[in-house]
């Protein structure tokens, strides 16, 4: 697949799902990073910005195989990866699929069921094959996860813990609009207090599954130069032993960002990457990966400060 078709395909799927979302570009284009990185993503934002909004245009617009599981603290493992039921007429147990049968998985409000549950998660977006009674079963090969979860509420949440979020390729940070587009959703969606149905908005799906397995094919052939490659390892490598963290990036995410960095790159049309794909993914890639010294905490550095001096302090290859 050439690069033009992957750069109009990712266009056309922008204006698709902005039919829908008001504004939330930054948020929109890492997941479509991700989604040619064969990642998964984390979004945090508080109540009201279109979290989940965002994450159902977004696979409506893909046109594959989408599931959403609102999570809360009665939530089984078997209510998501499905359970062996026992059929009568036959005298032999039957798999009842669950909803992470899917291309792509809105995890609504991860952090609402306790960790039990939440692993549930850990093979299935780490190997893409759930485990039931001791047989594996393979997911799709489109399979991502979308999960949004709430930063200031803590009353019956249960943190995900660093094992976990070290799976997601992004967390992405969901902030307040700007005034003209938060007067533009005004505008859309103002006649109304209720989320509005998708097909409402008439998207139209701009690429299957085949498509997208495809554009992963071309992802996985751009260009990352040995001065790069470096560069990543040395940004994720100085995450650790410093004062102000606990424990820095894993191995896991030098991968994971040389990855994203090429997904960037072919988003912009190029058949190699740059320092500066690397420099624009370094923050989402690795803010949930560090966990602050509690001294740092104290004075009030925040994990994104601690990652932003790091990429500030590690010399880009020229």
């Amino acid at each position: 697949m050439e690069l033009q078709t992957i750069r109009d395909a990712t266009a056309r799927l922008r204006a698709e799902v902005h039919k829908v979302v008001v504004g939330q570009d930054r948020a929109l284009d890492l997941m479509l990073v991700a989604l040619l990185s064969d990642g998964h993503v984390l979004v945090e934002g508080v109540p009201g910005t279109a979290k989940t909004l965002l994450a159902r245009a977004f696979a409506a617009a893909l046109g594959v195989g989408f599931s959403r599981i609102q999570f809360t603290p009665d939530l089984m493992p078997g209510d998501v990866i499905g359970t062996n039921l026992f059929d009568f007429r036959t005298n032999a147990f039957v798999l009842t699929k669950g909803p992470i049968f899917t291309d792509v998985l809105v995890a609504d409000e991860i952090n609402r069921t306790p960790p039990k549950t939440q692993a549930a998660l850990l093979q299935a977006m780490q190997e893409r094959a759930v485990t039931i009674d001791g047989k594996t079963h393979t997911l799709s090969g489109g399979f991502m996860v979308l999960a949004t979860q709430n930063p200031i509420e803590q009353e019956g949440t249960y943190p995900l813990p660093e094992a976990q979020l070290d799976r997601f390729l992004f967390k992405i940070s969901v902030g307040y609009p700007a005034r003209d587009e938060e007067r533009d959703m005004v505008r859309v969606h103002g006649h109304r207090t209720a989320t509005p149905p998708i097909s409402e908005f008439g998207i139209e799906p701009v690429a299957g599954l085949e498509d997208l397995l495809a554009m992963r094919r071309t992802v996985a052939g751009i260009r990352l130069e040995e001065p790069i490659v470096d560069y990543v390892v040395d940004l994720v490598r100085a995450t650790r032993g410093r004062p102000a963290l606990l424990c820095g990036a894993s191995p896991r995410a030098a991968n994971m960002l040389a990855t994203a960095a090429r997904a960037h790159a072919a988003i912009q049309g190029r058949g190699f990457v740059i320092p500066d794909d690397v420099k624009a993914l370094a923050l989402p890639v690795l803010r949930h990966r560090v966990v602050l010294a509690p001294g740092a905490e104290i004075e009030g550095l925040t994990a994104d400060q601690a990652v932003a001096r790091v990429v500030e302090e590690v010399g880009a290859p020229r």
